[in-house]
């Protein structure tokens, strides 16, 4: 059998010849890194520019969309900086009135991009209208009642929630004009929201693109470029194509065997900054076999994480310890697991399995057969995922792998699969308490086995109950300490974020919350 690195080194080849002559080719037609100059009304430039996501989006509800927030088009009351720091967006500042209490100042002066201006009865209104449109939304913010007054928004929750603020950086909390909605009807409002970003839409096409204009009457300064081109495409290969051809101007997730090619090319670079990102396997618990510890450790010995972060990753990522980086304060300090394959045997021996005289794990007279899904969107998932049917076959593990389109829709409709390769922003706000909340509660919206743990319930509570960052940290340990000894996910690798340059973008850097991507200060030469 040819091995998977090998495979690799011929597809990579392979994928550099075509890169390289569809470059040359798309040099014979243009200069490379020419922008073509068009004058719009008073002589001023037209500057324009194309940014391709690597996941698609059928609507622009920015209660159920995050893209919406990401193309610049909507804003949230709170932000991150640079520093992972909440800092003022809409609000300008808040307070903690009691336990249940919050005071929210909008700002002044800012205008929805249809011309009407945003106070509290504005924001008042996009809560209770996205509260209603999304569960995540909803059991994030925990609002029992709200009251606007001018520009001021006290907000009311159901139990003590110190960590509001820092959900309202949530994408789902974006501000839209619900007004706006009103006159237009969900259906049209949902392909060109109006929010107070500085970009509005000329024209959605769900899963394809959405076509921007700059909006002037933007609070915080008109934009630089006039236009953004803002793409979809999950074929990886089909976005470095676009970045080398010169057809696309900012590529998200681009594969890390083409970056060194990419960079070859002086007109372009590769931005791979360390992010918020886990790629993990996720267990099917409502299947017997799955249940079982043994089974879930046994598989989790096969991991190669060390092989992944060098050989798949390319030396972008680092070996995963736990669901959060450990060099944020509340990550695990314990040591990467190792992989041990004649331990990981063991165990399934201990499960009840023996090796037939095919050296198959077999159970009762049936072969040990797993049901691995993946998907292409972020490539390195199904190398993983190949490197992991390797290595368990050499110790009798069937898997077989398919390649899904949304995992999410997967994991909820089909209840046959026993893995999946996923992959998480687990600490987009700096804390550790929206992956906790999220994807090992009841009703999280990343939980979608229905997974409990009364110990991660107890724990995740008490997170939820403190705002000091000394205890958030404690109580994110205690509960990541349940998850990785039941083995509950299988960490795997921290991602870096990859991301193609084209060296005439300025005034702008991928940030590693993964939220802001077209803003105001985003220019070309």
């Amino acid at each position: 059998m040819i091995s998977l690195f090998k495979t690799r080194k011929r597809y990579i080849s392979l994928l550099a010849s075509v890169l390289l002559c569809t470059a040359m080719l798309a040099a014979c037609g243009k200069n490379e890194n020419q922008m073509v100059s068009v004058k719009g009304e008073g002589g001023e430039a037209i500057k324009q520019i194309t940014v391709i996501r690597n996941f698609k989006t059928a609507s622009l509800d920015p209660h159920n969309s995050w893209e919406t927030l990401r193309a610049g088009i909507v804003e949230t009351l709170v932000r991150m900086d640079e520093k992972l720091e909440l800092k003022a967006w809409l609000a300008t500042k808040w307070e903690a009135i009691d336990d249940v209490t919050w005071l929210f100042t909008i700002r002044e002066g800012v205008t929805f991009q249809d011309g009407t201006p945003l106070d509290a009865a504005a924001v008042k209104a996009s809560f209770e209208r996205g509260i209603a449109a999304s569960q995540v939304l909803a059991g994030s913010l925990k609002i029992e009642a709200m009251e606007a007054d001018g520009n001021e928004l006290k907000i009311i929750t159901s139990e003590p929630h110190p960590s509001l603020p820092s959900e309202l950086v949530n994408p789902y909390a974006s501000v839209i004009s619900v007004a706006a909605e009103e006159g237009l009807g969900t259906e049209a409002f949902n392909l060109a929201p109006v929010g107070t970003g500085p970009f509005q839409v000329v024209k959605f096409t769900p899963n394809i693109e959405v076509e921007l204009k700059r909006y002037d009457g933007y609070w915080d300064g008109k934009a630089k470029v006039n236009s953004v081109v803002y793409k979809f495409n999950e074929d990886s290969n089909v976005r470095a194509l676009a970045l080398q051809s010169k057809e696309a101007d900012i590529v998200y997730s681009v594969p890390a065997e083409t970056v060194s090619s990419i960079e070859k090319d002086n007109n372009l670079h590769v931005e791979s900054i360390a992010g918020l990102r886990v790629h993990f396997l996720l267990y099917n618990q409502q299947k017997p076999l799955m249940q079982n510890i043994k089974v879930r450790k046994a598989i989790d010995l096969l991991l190669n994480r060390e092989s992944v972060a060098r050989d798949i990753m390319l030396g972008n990522g680092t070996p995963a310890n736990g669901p959060f980086n450990s060099s944020l304060p509340f990550g695990s300090k314990e040591a990467v697991r190792e992989a041990d394959s004649a331990a990981a045997q063991k165990l399934l021996m201990e499960a009840g399995f023996t090796l037939n005289r095919a050296g198959k794990m077999e159970s009762d007279g049936k072969e040990l057969n797993l049901e691995l899904a993946t998907y292409s969107a972020r490539p390195e998932l199904s190398l993983i995922a190949q490197l992991l049917q390797s290595d368990a076959a050499k110790i009798g593990i069937n898997i077989h792998i398919s390649t899904v389109e949304n995992a999410d829709t997967y994991i909820r409709e089909n209840k046959q699969w026993d893995i999946v390769t996923y992959s998480n922003l687990s600490a987009p706000r700096g804390d550790g308490g929206y992956f906790l909340n999220a994807a090992l509660m009841p009703g999280g919206s990343l939980n979608g086995t229905h997974y409990e743990n009364r110990s991660i319930i107890e724990a995740v509570n008490k997170l939820n109950a403190t705002n000091d960052l000394a205890s958030r940290a404690h109580f994110t340990q205690e509960a990541v300490k349940v998850v990785m000894d039941e083995v509950i996910h299988s960490y795997i690798v921290y991602p870096n974020l990859i991301v193609g340059v084209n060296n005439r973008v300025t005034g702008w850097k991928p940030g590693p919350e993964e939220y802001y991507i077209i803003t105001n200060q985003l220019d070309v030469k």
